[in-house]
């Protein structure tokens, strides 16, 4: 493998679904500083041929031929872009060759999953990141050092929606594949409330239901929840797979309140309305790549052997919530977590500033998303 030998990572992008082909690959061109597209790898021959011409990779390939492909690129690390239920076994096959692991969230579906995740990649020496896109997006991160410097007084209620109206047939209906609101969006808001408050929470309770048009099998359509945290803080949320679009969260402290409109979402302009002493003020972070980012700190941290902020760590904490919420959901019953460590949180050192990409047309691979 050629870490800490060249200037610039070689990737491995590994799933070819619709946010790898209109965000992922294309934001190799913003992150070219340091790193380098040298393979995709897909299931679907018809996306492999397009995809291996549009971006003039060398190496393209099936699943089973994974490592093949890996070796012959010599590729530094992986994309993870698959279906939730297989994000633990290509990491372990990636981290048993040498190759380190940029995954996206959900991490796993699994505590389990995530605990052996971390393991892997610690026993091989390679880097495990989860892909927490907004860890380095400015507007959350603005929102973040905000409530630090104390013009919200104490952070006390965080309320969160996002929901969308999900595509038939797309995997997120599935069970089988992880799919379902909590596993989808949950990250979401859950990773939001902890990066803001900067802490955990100690009790969840979730009510699960909707599916009610035959376009669910064995998922949450919809979630709603409440998280307690140290200190008298509450963190609510609302998720859907089967309402309107929305993508906001709120912050409400002891002098003020923070709303961040589009906070969630990638390829839009996010607005802050922050109101302090009766006064609001209101300001807008234009729309920008939030992919390369990710992209351009994973590479700093393999070529500067530093471990990543939103490491395996930070998504076992929200994979841990996101199970105890499908717990109380199955019971009707609050459900208590133990206390947990999560030393590094995102700050605004780690601002990656990039333009907006235009997403190209995707090739067998519809948004995920109606309309």
């Amino acid at each position: 493998m050629a870490q800490g030998t060249s200037r610039r990572v070689r990737y491995a992008v590994v799933g070819a679904g619709n946010l790898t082909q209109v965000a992922i690959l294309p934001a190799f061109q913003h992150a070219e500083e340091n790193s380098e597209l040298v393979a995709i790898i897909s299931s679907d021959g018809e996306k492999r041929d397009a995809l291996q011409k549009t971006y003039g990779v060398e190496h393209v390939g099936t699943y089973d031929k994974f490592e093949q492909v890996l070796r012959e690129s010599k590729a530094d690390a992986v994309y993870i872009v698959l279906p939730n239920t297989m994000h633990r076994a290509f990491t372990e096959r990636a981290a048993r060759i040498g190759v380190h692991v940029l995954c996206e969230k959900p991490m796993a579906t699994s505590v389990e999953d995530c605990e052996a995740m971390i393991r892997v990649t610690n026993d091989n020496d390679v880097k495990l990141m989860v892909a927490y896109r907004l860890h380095f997006e400015e507007a959350n991160l603005r929102a973040i050092e905000l409530v630090r410097s104390g013009r919200l007084g104490d952070p006390l209620v965080f309320t969160g929606t996002l929901t969308q109206q999900v595509r038939k047939g797309d995997i997120r209906t599935r069970v089988d594949v992880g799919g379902g609101a909590l596993l989808d969006e949950g990250p979401y808001p859950i990773n939001a409330a902890r990066y803001l408050f900067r802490d955990e929470p100690r009790e969840v309770f979730a009510f699960t239901g909707g599916g009610r048009d035959g376009r669910f099998h064995g998922v949450d359509a919809s979630a709603f929840a409440l998280m307690r945290f140290p200190n008298g803080r509450v963190a609510q949320f609302a998720i859907s797979h089967e309402a309107s679009a929305v993508s906001s969260y709120r912050l409400v402290g002891t002098e003020g309140d923070l709303q961040v409109r589009h906070g969630f979402g990638y390829g839009t302009d996010i607005e802050h309305v922050l109101t302090v002493g009766g006064e609001t003020e209101t300001r807008t972070f234009k729309n920008s790549d939030q992919f390369a980012p990710e992209l351009v700190y994973f590479s700093q941290c393999i070529l500067e052997d530093r471990d990543p902020e939103p490491n395996g760590i930070e998504g076992l904490a929200d994979v841990r919530v996101i199970v105890a919420l499908q717990e109380s959901a199955r019971t009707n019953k609050p459900v208590k977590l133990a206390p947990f460590e999560k030393p590094k949180r995102p700050t605004l050192d780690q601002l990656i500033v990039k333009p907006a990409v235009e997403p190209p047309e995707p090739v067998n691979a519809p948004a995920p998303a109606e309309g």
